[in-house]
């Protein structure tokens, strides 16, 4: 269990363990293949854009937002219905170009497994313009953010701002974090960086493979 906040994530680390694997074929331990390298990014940390507050729900059907990164795209397709605030928010947010060249500052491999995008600033601890309320939250159940997840990152109750997290192997967090979408196409992407690891080892930190968000595409 672990708790995803803006200025820090704080989880209870799992020992795993892992068998080697044996080719039947050629009676040969494999040799481990390095993950595939991502294209090179001019993206730095930088102060946010400063966007104003929505003054209105969406009315506009918002079907698909597409993250494009150096590492390849990654299409979420948005549950508007249920998140309506937060749907409008990252949309606002989007169209500004709030998250144009921006890092995806935190990965983490060990209780909870997510990689955390949306501050410009890449500390952690960037706040957009505005915050809004929760919404969307799941059950308290095991896995209660599957693989496949987009959530709110925040600091607690009601302080959502345009950090998010994108789960890329079944989590089990407490029910605190608003759910706005799922991947559709790109979870090999969060897969791929989160294969790199941490870039000093540990369960939690940079990721070892820089990625960047260069675009965001609204539908």
């Amino acid at each position: 269990m672990g708790v995803i906040v803006k200025r820090g994530i704080y989880i209870g680390l799992v020992v795993l363990l892992a068998g080697s694997l044996v080719s039947c074929a050629s009676k040969e331990t494999p040799v481990a293949q390095a993950p595939e390298a991502c294209a090179t990014t001019s993206a730095l940390a930088h102060s946010g854009k400063d966007v104003a507050a929505p003054t209105a729900i969406l009315t506009e059907k918002i079907s698909t937002i597409t993250l494009k990164t150096n590492c390849g795209d990654i299409e979420i397709s948005v549950d508007q219905t249920n998140a309506p605030v937060t749907v409008t928010a990252i949309t606002a947010l989007a169209r500004a170009g709030f998250y144009d060249a921006s890092l995806c500052h935190r990965l983490t491999t060990a209780g909870l497994f997510v990689l955390q995008c949306g501050d410009p600033t890449a500390t952690g601890g960037g706040p957009s313009s505005f915050t809004y309320r929760d919404e969307n939250l799941p059950a308290q159940i095991e896995n209660n953010y599957p693989a496949g997840t987009v959530a709110m990152a925040n600091s607690g109750a009601n302080t959502n701002g345009s950090q998010f997290f994108l789960v890329y192997k079944d989590t089990t967090l407490g029910s605190n974090y608003t759910i706005w979408g799922k991947i559709t196409s790109g979870l090999d992407v969060v897969q791929k960086v989160a294969a790199a690891g941490v870039v000093d080892g540990s369960g939690d930190g940079t990721p070892a493979l820089t990625v960047a968000i260069e675009s965001v595409v609204v539908k």
